[in-house]
């Protein structure tokens, strides 16, 4: 067992390292449909390109994440994010030099197959923190995957404003510096005598999945997890063409509001949601999140003007506490022998939520782009996020209300 002293300096290390991973994501987010639609003749091909190479990247990690999370639980975690962050810093470099469709298609998978970053950050915070301190933490990541989005989109799209490849080869770059900090400072945080031994018949994603249900409590959070981040990625692969379609958004545009979404992620994950536990179980927050995060879905394709977007956002305050609250919920759920597996599953369905998010979102945003600018039928994509999100909510409010968990409320909490 890995000592206080350990866990406490272990920490900042990770927090850095997703950091500037988020932050190397958060650069091209602005761009990639645009990079996408210099290979397209119109908006709708745009649309299902964008959709297309979001999926490939989604396949590729759904079927390696739960390989590469029982990889962490054998070997530890630090070589599992080390290879996750190389390949990373290739796939931008080489994103940017594609000169047809089908080799940034290409490039997407072999990033995907690569990249469990996500997954196995999640475990490292799992093995160096106590369960009472596990919705913090996890809201400190989150908060660092928000300050990551805050620097990253505003970097890209400001550089994507001169030359759309500029911000692939910033990301790429910053994927191997990354990489480098962590090989000489990142520590290991899975003691040998908590792994476990390795076995490729166990880690396809359906077994993983299978396993998880036989936890108590924990089928009911994986379906409500799923379908937020399925509601997530739908909006992901809309948002970006469906501002600039609606409101005529460029890169900047789009960087700024993700600086705002960012930025909210930072307040609520990184303080907030540690006061609020104070005075609320982390399953009454997590229900209250699912709830606004709804009405918030619905919001974004109401509005006729681009401002409103921005007080959407500053308004959903509860819907940024949703992720970690049901992380820490799943993570005092599981063996501690068995966090990297039951990360890779949670990836798992995630990188599920990621393929069918595009294949939803996209086909919908195509099937309305020629409508003009301003238009209310545009914002088709969020309305079905938002019925997808009430559905979460739904099955939240009935499992909450008839399920005690053990890891709602810390004795205490440090301050901020």
């Amino acid at each position: 067992m890995a000592s206080a002293s350990g866990r406490q300096a272990a920490m900042p290390f990770i927090m850095v390292t997703v950091l500037l991973d988020m932050m190397s994501i958060g650069i091209i987010a602005p761009v990639l449909p645009k990079l996408i639609g210099a290979f397209m003749a119109s908006g709708a091909g745009t649309s299902i390109g964008y959709g297309a190479a979001q999926a490939a990247f989604a396949v590729a990690q759904f079927f390696s994440a739960p390989v590469l999370g029982a990889l962490s639980d054998r070997y530890g975690r630090r070589p599992v994010i080390l290879l996750g962050l190389l390949g990373m810093g290739v796939n931008f470099i080489v994103t940017a030099l594609a000169t047809e469709f089908w080799m940034l298609i290409a490039v997407r998978v072999m990033g995907g197959a690569v990249c469990a970053n996500i997954a196995v950050a999640n475990a490292y915070v799992a093995d160096v923190s106590p369960p009472a301190d596990r919705a913090k933490n996890f809201g400190l990541l989150g908060a660092m995957f928000g300050l990551g989005f805050i620097l990253g989109p505003v970097l890209g799209g400001l550089l994507g404003e001169h030359d759309i490849h500029w911000p692939f080869f910033l990301a790429g770059a910053l994927c191997l510096v990354n990489c480098g900090y962590g090989y000489f400072v990142l520590p290991e945080s899975l003691p040998a005598e908590r792994r476990r031994a390795f076995e490729f018949a166990k880690t396809n994603p359906f077994s993983s999945l299978a396993r998880l249900r036989e936890l108590h409590g924990v089928e009911a959070l994986m379906w409500i997890a799923g379908l937020s981040i399925l509601a997530q990625f739908c909006l992901h692969t809309s948002w970006f063409l469906y501002t600039e379609f609606k409101f005529g958004w460029t890169p900047r545009d789009n960087g700024l509001s993700l600086l705002a979404v960012g930025g909210m992620a930072v307040l609520v994950q990184g303080f907030l949601l540690r006061r609020a536990q104070k005075w609320m179980p982390l399953e009454k927050l997590v229900c209250i999140g699912l709830v606004s995060a709804t009405i918030a879905f619905a919001g974004y394709g109401l509005v006729p003007l681009g401002w409103m977007i921005f007080v959407i956002v500053a308004a959903n305050v509860f819907g940024y506490m949703v992720q970690p609250g049901l992380q820490s919920l799943i993570a005092n759920s599981v063996d501690p022998s068995r966090q990297g597996e039951s990360m890779g599953a949670v990836s798992s369905i995630n990188s599920v939520a990621a393929v069918l998010g595009p294949l939803l979102g996209t086909p919908l945003l195509a099937a309305v782009s020629h409508y003009p600018p301003g238009d209310w039928r545009l914002g088709a994509p969020f309305y079905l996020c938002a019925a997808i999100q009430g559905v979460a909510a739904v099955i939240g409010l009935r499992h909450f209300s008839r399920t005690p968990h053990p890891a709602a409320k810390p004795s205490t909490l440090p301050a901020a």
